[in-house]
């Protein structure tokens, strides 16, 4: 009877630290494809989709307003790029405009993922934010593209 009580609370701890354990956004595993390509990221300050970080015109700052997409990154599973709406300095919304779907567990992931994502994003007011357990992969690419974008938009 002692084992068996001793080897239940084993099992109960193991997976109390399991589950416990928070996954890193080990940016350093993929690789950025470089500027966007799509049209209609143009911003109301003159930077524009397919300009480098840092060469906008126009006010900068805390006066940021408009749209900017950031740079596609490859990852594992597909592309992510997230574009962004700046109004008067804050981000009001991000929303990634290219994510993996090329399968069912694609879709899925991507559905509970991508919207806790954007939600985090205009929370922080920045890309430091943390991964989506179970979308990692997607999670770091979200964040390298959300901070491209913040990059044009001089945030």
């Amino acid at each position: 009877m002692r084992r068996i009580v001793v080897a239940v609370m084993g099992t109960i701890s193991g997976l109390v630290l399991l589950f416990s354990y928070h996954t890193s956004r080990n940016e350093g595993s993929t690789a950025v494809a470089g500027p966007a390509a799509s049209g209609g990221s143009a911003s109301s300050n003159g930077s524009s989709n397919g300009s480098s970080n840092g060469s906008s015109s126009g006010s900068a700052g805390s006066t940021a307003s408009g749209t900017y997409t950031g740079d596609s990154v490859m990852t594992r599973w597909g592309a992510v790029q997230v574009q962004i709406t700046v109004a008067d300095g804050k981000i009001t919304a991000a929303e990634a405009v290219a994510y993996p779907q090329a399968n069912p567990r694609d879709r899925q992931i991507n559905a509970y993922a991508l919207p806790v994502l954007a939600q985090e994003a205009t929370k922080a007011q920045s890309a430091d934010i943390d991964a989506v357990s179970g979308a990692t992969v997607t999670s770091d690419g979200y964040i390298q593209s959300l901070q491209s974008a913040i990059d044009r938009a001089h945030l």
